[in-house]
């Protein structure tokens, strides 16, 4: 059997990250992605580059020639607030972006198709916490709309193109790699202010809560989900509410920073809880989250000391 396999977005954060475990199995990968936010040096050597968009029509007859048995597909347009301001760019790239990945991944064959999708952008404001798959998703913003529909495409690829896959949605993810410039989370802004020294400002009062889930944790997630004959969609969290202020008391603590965190307004229709259950998951594919947040943030912080990232 072939061990080609393609991951869209290889060099960003969570993408560079699954790289290195399917490099580490023996697998030849060719990474996709238009460094947009993504960094060459986060790519494993041994791994091949190929600076594309998504959405460009060459796609196709780059994943007939490389024939992938697998397909990571984690590029996309990763900025909530810019999904409210710029809706149809979000639904360039996370919709049809996506499908032109799904199109040429079913037509090249592939066996398996793992996607990383969200659980809180997907399910919105929910009455049931830690939320279940079996909840009904209500997203408000355009970033968990575009996330939903193609959640919704693959079943309609697997049911009628026989294209199998797993739509893995993440809690908030967080680790070494992650840019601390907004990308994706306030574990990275804080880590990376407190690790230079610098002032952090929480949006609204900091008692809204996530689910901060350890980028290995679901990067062991992504490896169980090429063998494991489940498919569908799974969440991929820890199932522990942690608010903002809590967050930034334990990374204070671990930079041993007598810096006060100010607050600035509340960002408009954020949510106030997401948490997530993961045990689908641990059913599905025999998965559970290993690294506590304490630990997880002391790894982060090593990072960023090390890398001094802002």
């Amino acid at each position: 059997m072939s061990k080609n396999v393609i991951v869209t977005g290889g060099a960003g954060f969570i993408g560079s990250h699954i790289v290195d475990a399917l490099v580490l199995r023996g697998y030849y990968v060719t990474v996709i992605d238009d460094l947009t936010t993504g960094k060459r040096a986060n790519v494993n050597k041994k791994a091949r580059l190929i600076k594309l968009d998504i959405r460009n029509p060459k796609l196709n007859s780059l994943f007939k020639t490389i024939k992938p048995v697998y397909v990571f597909h984690l590029a996309a347009q990763m900025d909530v607030k810019k999904s409210l301001r710029e809706p149809l760019f979000d639904a360039s790239v996370n919709i049809l972006g996506s499908l032109n990945v799904m199109k040429s991944a079913a037509e090249a064959g592939v066996k398996k198709f793992i996607f990383t999708s969200t659980g809180g952008a997907v399910y919105g404001d929910t009455k049931k916490i830690p939320t279940p798959e079996t909840e009904p998703e209500a997203p408000i913003s355009p970033y968990g709309v575009a996330k939903l529909a193609i959640d919704k495409y693959l079943h309609q690829f697997w049911r009628v193109r026989g294209m199998k896959y797993v739509s893995l949605r993440f809690g908030n993810v967080y680790g070494p790699r992650q840019r601390a410039d907004g990308e994706a989370g306030v574990v990275a802004i804080f880590a990376g202010r407190l690790t230079c020294g610098l002032p952090c400002a929480i949006n609204g009062s900091g008692k809204q809560t996530r689910d901060f889930v350890y980028v290995g944790d679901v990067v062991d997630a992504a490896m169980k989900a090429i063998h494991k004959p489940f498919v569908g969609t799974v969440n991929i969290a820890t199932r522990k509410e942690s608010s903002v202020n809590n967050v930034y008391a334990l990374l204070a603590k671990n930079t041993h920073t007598r810096l006060k965190a100010t607050h600035s307004p509340a960002i408009c229709g954020e949510q106030l809880r997401s948490v997530l259950d993961w045990k689908k998951a641990n059913k599905a594919l025999g998965w559970r989250p290993r690294v506590s947040l304490e630990e997880g943030l002391r790894r982060t912080i090593r990072w960023h000391r090390e890398n001094n990232k802002v």
